[in-house]
């Protein structure tokens, strides 16, 4: 199966899904997007996640292909994540979605505040 189908349950094409829905995953590939960085630099960018939090979301981004992790050996060792082809081709759709959510979040937010 080279393609998938969104609207079937039982369609792995959902934990795709569910991988670029994830608020950590798009931050971290927002970051990457600059080129590659330390785990220390990625967490103080992205504020708000946990060390245990950003270890599993690029764990996982890893296991999906979309960064890579290189361990340099130097004392003490340092360890890079960067993204592969398959996260940089998918920083283009997910910029525009931060985009329209930075352009639209007060108006979003207005609207709460009035159903509220």
């Amino acid at each position: 199966m080279d393609t998938g189908d969104v609207f079937d349950p039982n369609c792995p094409t959902r934990v795709v899904l569910d991988r670029i829905g994830d608020k950590w995953s798009v931050l971290v590939l927002l970051c990457l997007a600059d080129g590659p960085m330390r785990f220390t630099r990625l967490r103080s960018r992205i504020g708000g996640v946990t060390p245990k939090v950003l270890t599993q979301t690029l764990r996982t981004m890893e296991q999906d292909g979309l960064i890579t992790r290189e361990v340099f050996a130097e004392v003490p060792p340092r360890v890079e994540y960067a993204l592969t082809d398959l996260g940089r081709s998918l920083h283009d759709p997910i910029s525009a979605v931060a985009t329209w959510a930075e352009t639209h979040v007060a108006e979003i937010l207005r609207r709460r505040e009035r159903s509220a």
